[in-house]
């Protein structure tokens, strides 16, 4: 029975960098993320005129997936993806890696900050390399499954 993994998510993915956006309209792509759990949203920042920017624009759905074992947690979530104004939140999600891919630094104009607002999706979590490493040892001593972490659905 799958249970409620969105707490977990949440700690686990602000310790992660990184994952596959997907818009609607495009191919999977990696992004580096901002994770906010009190704005209920996974933030990047992409230049005017791609594909994410403009999926944005007119508020397309998307798929983003995370897969790390040193974050313990791989997961995919579905969302709405839309464009945010506010220069504060930009400065807020703004770092010196995002500033290597614009030639102005903070001031480029073409920055263009994407909130990403997830609506569902699935986790699978788990103890870490050491654990499973154990687990694996064991299930095949007793011929049982091992058990590796947690599955379940995400509910935002």
């Amino acid at each position: 029975m799958a249970h409620d993994l969105t707490e977990t998510f949440w700690d686990r993915l602000s310790n992660i960098r990184a994952g596959m956006l997907s818009p609607n309209t495009a191919a999977p792509r990696p992004m580096a993320h901002t994770a906010k759990k009190d704005d209920n949203a996974i933030w990047f920042i992409t230049a005017d005129g791609t594909d994410v920017a403009d999926a944005a624009k007119v508020g397309d759905t998307g798929l983003y997936q995370v897969a790390c074992a040193k974050g313990q947690l791989y997961a995919w979530v579905k969302g709405t993806l839309s464009l945010e104004t506010q220069p504060e939140k930009l400065d807020e999600i703004w770092s010196p890696m995002a500033a290597v891919w614009f030639d102005d630094g903070r001031s480029d104009d073409d920055i263009r900050l994407v909130r990403f607002t997830p609506s569902s999706g699935e986790a699978w979590t788990t103890d870490g390399n050491g654990k499973a490493l154990f687990e694996f040892a064991k299930s095949q001593i007793t011929g049982t499954q091992p058990d590796v972490g947690d599955q379940g659905n995400l509910m935002f």
